[in-house]
């Protein structure tokens, strides 16, 4: 056997920018719609650490027809002079070097968010065509750049005629601005090179997240502007967020019951020192020992539910996998609601039973803040602190300040505290009896089990892991898969129609509706705080229903369902919505030769099959077949298109979907009818008839 040569020459060195565009996902996670909205938080939340620095109060971000986006903001402008060590200007640094800017240091920003120092090199490497605009100094200063190369642009948009810079970039003077006049405007064209076709701004993703921060920075005005659809004769979207009140607002908009405690607000902070490299004039790096400084503040709320709503952030970034911040919350916590019921033990009648951290949990909401000058991050994404000083100083913060509020002498305070007290403690009565019952409850098996809903068309497999239940809508249906599924994997759950609207109905009334009752019953985890993951009896569960108005209807309310009561079977990625096609298309082939038959899933993917069919030249039978609901297949056509596995599409269900699904039933369906009406007034001229049915 000959072994390859392998030497020095065979290893690649990537200079600059190449390192990016050659593994995008390392710096942005992936190069779909979730990467390409990570790019545009980069460059917002630079606008963004300005507004926290002091400077700035209102962030306006534009999105325009041809796909391009442009964030302008009227904070202190990046610094146009020339950098010393590489003789470029600041703006040229900035967007053309890795680990580049001025978050290194405790001098720019005593806390911020972009600290890699990555966001906008990146952002501009895997652009098109990124324009930057400047003013300072009495000046607007202007830079162009293509895929991360400084030059210039004769023309509009991305594909426009491109000169690079021969010898040495040059800062253009396009204009002039009132002196003390400063400000930063970037639009950039993502590259098509190097994310997917389907990948889009998603502007409902992107005004949670604006809305997101004009709660954390208080004052702050985030403005988003939609122009794509302007060009159909839509007028533009424009959502505008500013909350003065912070995080208290925050906790009250995210809560998802009525209350039980007020909004509390736990404040303080902490010093700790940390060794960290420090740049010196000379160019080297000297491990230098600092002192810092850890801003806490947290709003908490206890309300009648048992959904736990956490949400973290270190210097207004999200951290939704949590770290050190969220651990020392969760000690603090435990500590003073621990101490509190010993005291109170013999009135709340605890006798030797013991607290655990999910009793506190139960109906809590929390928006847990932290700052401080250069966290430690797991990762480019910033999905986990990791500083690890952070645990004890919130601990402590959170110990003391909620100790405090339990036991202060207020008549309002007391009353609340002995309210979270009592849930406290009845959350935990609760979790030890149902423990206790599923203990002395023999575990049965599918064959033994008489509580399983009649209309259950079971798999023959205990094997968990390759079951699948369908949930299927209307017996019609029903009766066509039972003779396309797989017996020996593939369950079937007929429902009858829309089940019930979980978002307000209370948990008795849910447990009493024959549907709800009969997918709870059918998956066999139980629901609520007792659902038990391990107890599911299918591997996936796919909701197969029309692909109509009322289809999508169905599936809304099921995902609600899941959402508030079987959340684990989302989060550990079980639930999917089965796609079934919308047209089916027989294309007649000339002789002998059997015709062929193609399914399409949506009214412009048909009109491009038949542009195709008719530019090369082929027939195909008139009508073309719109399926209006999965009875108007017979077994081979369902199982080929929606059940077997080598051929169907499944779309998995995120927790964000089930979330959005949550957020529209709240609004299209709940009790406050103000929202509602406001939505149907302003979405009025955006609904396209033909679309009703499609």
């Amino acid at each position: 056997m000959v072994t390859p040569e392998y030497s020095a020459h065979h290893l690649q060195v990537l200079e600059g920018l190449e390192a990016v565009r050659k593994r995008p996902g390392m710096y942005i996670g992936s190069t779909d719609s979730r990467g390409l909205m990570h790019c545009l938080w980069e460059i917002i939340d630079n606008s963004v650490d300005e507004a926290l620095a002091g400077h700035g109060t209102r962030i306006e971000t534009i999105l325009y027809p041809d796909g391009s986006v442009e964030v302008r903001d009227r904070a202190r402008g990046i610094p146009v002079d020339i950098e010393p060590r590489t003789g470029l200007t600041g703006v040229e640094v900035v967007f053309t070097k890795l680990h580049a800017g001025g978050k290194f240091g405790t001098g720019s920003y005593s806390a911020s968010g972009g600290l890699h120092g990555v966001g906008a090199s990146v952002v501009n490497a895997l652009s098109g065509r990124l324009d930057v605009e400047v003013d300072r100094d009495g000046k607007t200063w202007a830079m162009s750049f293509r895929r991360g190369e400084p030059g210039m642009f004769d023309g509009e948009g991305p594909d426009a005629p491109f000169t690079p810079f021969d010898k040495a970039s040059k800062l253009r003077t396009v204009g002039k601005v009132a002196k003390g006049v400063t400000g930063t405007r970037v639009r950039y064209w993502a590259d098509s090179q190097i994310f997917t076709r389907d990948a889009a701004f998603g502007f409902t993703e992107l005004e949670q997240r604006v809305r997101q921060t004009a709660f954390l920075v208080p004052g702050l005005e985030m403005v988003i502007r939609d122009e794509r659809e302007v060009a159909a004769g839509f007028p533009p979207v424009e959502s505008v967020f500013r909350f003065d009140g912070g995080i208290s607002e925050f906790a009250e908009f995210l809560a998802p019951d009525a209350p039980v405690t007020d909004t509390w607000r736990l404040t303080g902070s902490g010093t700790f020192t940390e060794t960290v490299p420090v740049l010196q004039p000379s160019g080297t790096m000297i491990p230098t020992e600092l002192e810092r400084r850890c801003e806490v503040d947290v709003a908490v709320r206890w309300g009648t539910g048992y959904d736990t709503v956490v949400h973290s952030y270190v210097n207004i970034i999200a951290t939704p996998k949590g770290g050190t911040h969220q651990q020392g919350f969760e000690q603090g916590l435990v500590k003073a609601i621990r101490a509190q019921v010993d005291q109170n033990a013999r009135k709340l009648k605890v006798g030797n039973d013991k607290l655990e951290k999910d009793d506190m949990l139960a109906g809590l909401t929390v928006v847990l803040t932290v700052r401080l000058p250069e966290p430690q991050f797991e990762g480019q994404t910033k999905e986990v602190l990791g500083t690890p000083a952070v645990r004890q100083i919130v601990s402590h913060v959170v110990n003391k300040q909620l100790t405090a509020q339990l036991t202060s002498s207020k008549r309002d305070d007391k009353a609340q505290a002995s309210q979270l007290l009592d849930k406290v403690v009845a959350e935990m009565k609760a979790r030890i009896s149902a423990r206790t019952h599923k203990e002395t409850q023999r575990r049965k098996n599918a064959l033994e089990s008489s509580s399983l809903p009649v209309k259950l068309v079971d798999c023959r497999s205990n094997d968990v892991a390759d079951s699948e239940m369908f949930i299927v809508e209307g017996d019609s249906a029903l009766g066509t898969a039972k003779l396309a599924r797989n017996s020996e994997h593939q369950a079937l759950l007929p429902i009858r129609g829309k089940i019930l609207n979980v978002q307000k109905a209370s948990i008795s009334d849910m447990l009493s509706n024959a549907e709800c009752a009969a997918i709870i019953q059918s998956i066999g985890a139980g629901s609520g705080r007792t659902f038990d993951l391990a107890s599911a009896r299918y591997g996936k569960i796919i909701m197969m229903s029309d692909a109509d108005v009322d289809g999508a209807h169905i599936r809304t309310l099921l995902l609600t369902l899941f959402f508030r009561y079987m959340r684990p079977l989302i989060e550990d990625g079980r639930v999917f919505a089965a796609v079934p096609p919308l047209h089916r298309v027989i294309v007649v082939n000339p002789g002998s030769k059997p015709n062929e038959t193609i399914y399409t899933y949506s009214e412009q993917e048909l009109h491009n099959l038949l542009a195709r069919l008719t530019k090369s030249g082929r027939r195909w039978q008139e009508p073309v077949q719109r399926y209006k609901g999965l009875g108007e297949m017979d077994a081979e056509q369902l199982a080929t298109t929606t059940m077997d596995p080598a051929a169907r599409t499944l779309r998995r269900v995120r927790i964000e979907d089930a979330e959005s699904a949550a957020a529209v039933f709240e609004m299209l369906m709940g009790s406050d009818v103000a929202p509602r009406r406001s939505f149907i007034v302003d979405s009025s001229d955006r609904l396209a008839r033909e679309r009703i049915d499609a």
